[in-house]
């Protein structure tokens, strides 16, 4: 694994937010049942222990994680 990207985090935890949202343990929990990789791991453990309500709010907390061409901010 090269690059860390939004889609590979979201691909792996989308399914620890319910209506309430999720907790950094249940979103270290699912990443650890899918056998995340280590890296992956490492990123999600830098999560603050809180409820995050939807998983768009994980990424102001995961600023090292790449941003796809097609999700990033057109300039100009």
């Amino acid at each position: 694994m090269s690059t860390i990207e939004r889609l590979d985090i979201a691909d792996l935890v989308a399914d620890a937010f319910g209506p309430r949202g999720a907790t950094t343990e249940e979103i270290l929990e699912i990443a650890r049942a899918r056998r995340a990789h280590p890296r992956v791991l490492a990123q999600l453990t830098e999560l603050p222990v809180r409820r995050f309500a939807t998983m768009r709010d994980l990424w102001t907390y995961l600023p090292d994680v790449e941003v796809p061409d097609h999700e990033a901010p057109r300039t100009g």
